[in-house]
């Protein structure tokens, strides 16, 4: 029931719903285009090439022949799996470096604020170009650097965040009632920093969509054979002055997520935040109680 009044919250909100709706729509193209899309997405067809919008190619063809809507749905299989995969490696990296930081010794937190300082003074994406030119370009190296340098970020959030919540009465309530820090960091700390922890993530992950579209773009993420939208990107952007709604599609694309997923972590903050519900139930309430009547 908690989990669904949550959702209910979450879909009230304007920013939840739009990002709710565009992370499903990525989501279910992505699980859908591994048994069907309109096309084969690396069918080449010279015949057909720079097809205009229309049937049966919807979106159009590249200058192979390629059907876009399906290069699109193909690509999003590539755009799930760097989000995920960044944000996966995002929540591990910053959730130990932020309880090394905050419920260790002084000089384990101090050495590893010093190295948070430190890792977080170097650009993601020049990592990536980094790590890509000595191992090569590969989806894998996008989230790993990703994931790592926004779990530098998430920790350096997280880490006051978890200071602040270790001096509560809960916190040490349960400390006396024998729960070990591990224990008390799952059940009093985490859900309690949740709200700032999910807003870093949602926007580590928009980032990973972006660097991955980024890197492939410049030839440093995604190899030319896999779909990609920003391998697609690349090879449409030449033509532009000639075939500018070649460009348009793979662009809208990789806009639309990135913003789904920012409102969608500004909506998953306000619905979990109480304090926030409660301000926004209290302003409705004085808003209604403010509204003038209406005259006969």
């Amino acid at each position: 029931m908690r989990g669904l009044r949550w959702l209910s919250r979450l879909w009230s909100l304007s920013t939840g719903r739009f990002g709710l709706i565009v992370v499903g729509i990525v989501g279910l193209t992505a699980l859908v285009s591994l048994w069907w899309t309109p096309f084969d997405p690396q069918r080449v067809d010279l015949a057909d090439r720079w097809a205009s919008p229309g049937w049966p190619h919807l979106l159009g063809t590249d200058g192979s022949g390629r059907d876009i809507l399906s290069l699109i749905m193909a690509g999003a299989r590539t755009t799930v799996f760097v989000a995920a995969g960044a944000g996966i490696v995002a929540t591990v990296v910053g959730i130990v470096l932020a309880a090394l930081g905050a419920l260790t010794t002084r000089w384990v937190r101090e050495s590893v604020a010093v190295l948070v300082d430190i890792l977080i003074a170097f650009p993601v994406l020049l990592i990536a170009m980094m790590i890509s030119s000595v191992w090569g370009g590969s989806l894998w190296v996008v989230v790993w650097a990703v994931g790592i340098g926004f779990g530098v970020n998430v920790a350096r959030v997280t880490r006051p965040e978890l200071r602040r919540v270790l001096h509560s009465d809960f916190v040490l309530a349960g400390r006396a009632s024998g729960l070990t820090p591990a224990q008390n960091l799952y059940r009093h700390l985490l859900p309690n920093v949740a709200p700032v922890f999910i807003v870093q993530l949602s926007w580590g992950m928009a980032v990973a969509v972006l660097a991955e579209a980024g890197l492939s773009y410049l030839g440093f993420g995604a190899p030319v054979t896999a779909p990609s939208w920003g391998v697609l990107l690349a090879e449409v952007q030449k033509y532009i002055a000639v075939h500018p709604l070649s460009v348009v599609w793979p662009g809208l694309a990789i806009t639309i997520t990135v913003l789904g997923l920012n409102l969608l972590g500004d909506g998953v903050r306000e619905a979990t935040d109480p304090t926030l519900a409660r301000r926004t139930s209290r302003s409705a309430a004085t808003a209604r109680a403010h509204q003038p009547g209406v005259v006969a």
